[in-house]
């Protein structure tokens, strides 16, 4: 995508951010102490939840839902750069809708994280039903999804065309394992040590606190601690798989095809060399262009033409002999 275009993904992030705390801030000033009010279907009261979105979780003891919803939200912004990376085209419906939920979502996560509860106050009725109290953070989380769900439903074989997909996902495995092992490496040596530090660092603050409850304190502290970071952890260890797995593969097809394409042009077959959408390594078209244009003499043409033989194509014919070779 273009500068432009980035600069209005990413500020989409913020707009939402700061029109959500402003409400928020809006409501706590002018709905304090007053009874809900409605204006025909919709209603204006103040709501501290405790739990999620539309009061879901709020069940879950204080420090394990404090603490989980609030990292989950920072982890999502590791999710939503990766996806950015990841997606192998524009689109920018969809990653505008991703902006859109991603802002709702820290709106919230900024509410819990400062004061373990988020700020409803808006309400929805009709004759027959009336909603629970939401924020506008929530509202604009729910125009994301539709923008993400119908970008998929109409445009997901422009997003992920069936057409351009590698069946082997394992192209060079040696190179793609090792790869993957030192991501997943480097990970899990940042949760062993940030565990390390945040374990201790609670433990000596509840046994200075509580000079003489302190085993009950971190029973009650240090367990529910130990099972969401662990859980945190291993979801953050298999994010990091996929990830590696897909930056690897996004690799080693341009390298392992343009390793075929030396060989067929030595072998004086004619075609163009060109790289998958999203993949890396780009360059390589203009370096196997110059090459093409070294080694085969002027005019000479084969069983392929320019245009027939794609990259994907010999990817595809050749799947039998990577996995011999790996």
């Amino acid at each position: 995508m273009k500068k432009r275009e980035w600069l209005l993904v990413i500020t989409l992030i913020f707009v939402v951010w700061g029109i959500d705390y402003a409400t928020k801030a809006w409501a706590v000033y002018q709905l304090s102490g007053f009874p809900i009010r409605f204006w025909g279907p919709f209603g204006l009261v103040l709501h501290k939840n405790p739990g999620a979105m539309l009061g879901t979780f709020s069940n879950l003891p204080p420090i394990l839902r404090i603490v989980t919803l609030s990292t989950g939200g920072a982890f999502l912004i590791f999710i939503y750069s990766s996806i950015q990376y990841l997606l192998p085209k524009k689109s920018l419906l969809l990653r505008s809708g991703m902006s859109i939920l991603l802002g709702g979502i820290l709106g919230n996560v900024t509410d819990r994280i400062l004061s373990g509860s988020v700020v409803d106050f808006l309400i929805i009725r009709t004759p027959f039903w009336m909603s629970p109290a939401f924020n506008l953070a929530d509202a604009l989380q729910w125009v994301g999804y539709l923008m993400i769900v119908y970008t998929l439903i109409v445009h997901g074989e422009q997003i992920w065309p069936s057409q351009d997909t590698r069946k082997n996902i394992w192209v060079i495995p040696k190179f793609q394992i090792k790869y993957i092992f030192v991501l997943i490496s480097v990970g899990f040596g940042f949760a062993i040590i940030s565990g390390v530090f945040a374990f201790t660092f609670l433990k000596i603050t509840i046994d200075e606190l509580a000079l003489h409850q302190s085993l009950y304190m971190e029973e009650k502290f240090l367990t529910p601690f130990l099972v969401t970071y662990s859980s945190i952890s291993f979801a953050f260890i298999i994010v990091l798989f996929l990830i590696g797995r897909i930056v690897s593969h996004r690799t080693a097809g341009p390298i392992y095809a343009f390793e075929l394409y030396v060989d067929d042009l030595i072998a004086g077959k004619n075609r163009r060399f060109k790289v998958r959408a999203g993949d890396e390594l780009v360059h390589l078209e203009d370096i196997a262009e110059r090459l093409r244009q070294k080694i085969l003499p002027e005019g000479q043409f084969t069983l392929y033409s320019l245009d027939e033989v794609t990259v994907e194509e010999v990817l595809s014919n050749d799947e039998d002999k990577v996995s011999n070779d790996y």
